[in-house]
């Protein structure tokens, strides 16, 4: 084949049908767990996070409350992966057994985004929120002029983690934070750079975006053996958070989210039906089992 516009034009469609496909393959979990918010600009300040919205009887003057409490901002940070192709691959004809390769450039793309939000939560146990505590902490303060409390929403162990979640709420546990979604793109220019110096095409996909940390209410993490028990504990201790006001947050846990290593025993909590021989499971189907490969 001749190295010309023409070609390299036909050749990018090709490699870009190939990522297209490898993008529509894979399964993705993060959108369960992380409200998608779009980004305008290079940082987003999420001051308003940790104020409660709650409904109250109108009583002489309005109670308006302010929403710039918390210095929280995400930086937005840049993703890309690159490979170079040969000329004479083009040149040669040999360039279709590149395929593969480009697919599963667009699969990891896809995936990308998964393994942030999930990075994320394992990181929760050694990572500021909006309070300035850990995600996963033993001592967020709750509380107003009357005086504040130190809530916990972990649970102690020596096992692989496991989350209990309310994803009912627009913002859930997690923040994906998209500025640039992914995108094929090409250097493909003969009077490039490279070309010139490499005798190689450049193809890629860039993205720009960052994960941040919700509402810690939402979320429990676990590092106890994930039993009736344990789980028991972690769906009570959600369901009794309480506003800076004092009331109930009105917390229901809905999903459970587990790695590989707690995938037995997450369906033995949740899926069977009976237990200890016999008798009814009070959890079967109590909430949505996910388990995601990007946890231990």
């Amino acid at each position: 084949m001749v190295v010309n516009r023409a070609n390299l034009s036909a050749v990018f469609t090709g490699f870009k049908a190939a990522f297209n496909k490898g993008f529509s393959a894979p399964e993705t979990f993060f959108a369960k767990v992380a409200t998608t918010v779009p980004s305008t600009t290079a940082e987003e300040k999420y001051g308003w996070i940790g104020k409660s919205t709650t409904i109250r009887e109108w009583i002489g003057d309005r109670q308006v409350q302010s929403l710039a409490l918390h210095d929280y901002a995400l930086k937005n940070k840049k993703w890309e992966s690159t490979v170079g192709v040969e000329a004479t691959a083009i040149n040669d004809d040999s360039y279709g057994v590149l395929a593969p390769v480009f697919e599963e450039m667009g699969f990891n793309a896809k995936s990308h985004p998964d393994q942030l939000v999930f990075n994320a939560l394992a990181a929760g146990w050694s990572t500021p929120c909006f309070d300035g505590q850990f995600f996963f902490d033993t001592d967020h303060p709750v509380g107003g002029e009357s005086g504040v409390a130190s809530v916990s929403n972990l649970q102690a162990g020596a096992g692989s983690p496991w989350y209990l979640m309310d994803t009912r709420r627009p913002l859930k546990p997690l923040i994906y934070q998209l500025r640039e979604d992914y995108s094929f793109q090409a250097m493909t220019s003969v009077d490039d750079e490279a070309v010139f110096s490499r005798d190689e095409f450049r193809y890629g996909v860039k993205a720009r975006s960052n994960v941040g940390y919700g509402f810690w209410q939402m979320a429990f993490g676990s590092k106890a053996t994930l039993d009736q028990t344990n789980f028991d504990a972690a769906f009570a201790a959600m369901g009794g958070f309480k506003g800076d006001n004092g009331q109930p947050l009105g917390i229901k846990p809905n999903l459970l989210v587990v790695g590989m290593t707690n995938r037995s025993a997450a369906n033995k909590v949740i899926k069977a039906q009976q237990i200890n021989g016999g008798d009814s499971n009070p959890n079967y189907d109590a909430v949505e089992v996910v388990v995601v490969p990007w946890l231990p």
